[in-house]
């Protein structure tokens, strides 16, 4: 597994213990939904975005490599995909995340090195 897609971005912005459950999320080319759940295993970090509307309520999980900034003061977190790569994303299944180790690995072939 690629583990730098798990891992903030040192330009990013984040800081330990910012809750970002709520913040908006903004993709390359405008908003697709906002953060439900976030992980900061160090390692394996990642956003779950619930998309609403959207893509038809689907949940997707973002490893944090691909946040490009962090706005505490707005609330939003943007990452360098386009709506069509989330959208193409496959979809967070917390059941099968709960009980399947390599269960990030498919993320990490799908999303790759961050483009940055």
């Amino acid at each position: 597994m690629n583990e730098d897609i798990w891992d903030y971005h040192p330009t990013a912005g984040y800081r330990a213990g910012v809750e970002l459950v709520g913040y908006r999320v903004e993709a390359t080319d405008g908003h697709i939904g906002k953060i439900d759940d976030h992980s900061e295993t160090v390692g394996a970090a990642y956003l779950v975005v619930d998309t609403g509307v959207w893509i038809f309520g689907k949940r997707v999980l973002l490893p944090v490599g691909t946040i490009t900034r962090i706005d505490t003061a707005e609330r939003t977190v943007q990452v360098g995909r386009t709506k069509e790569e989330i959208r193409n994303a496959p979809e967070y299944d917390p059941a099968e995340h709960a009980g399947e180790p390599s269960y990030l690995e498919r993320f990490a072939r799908y999303y790759g090195q961050p483009r940055m």
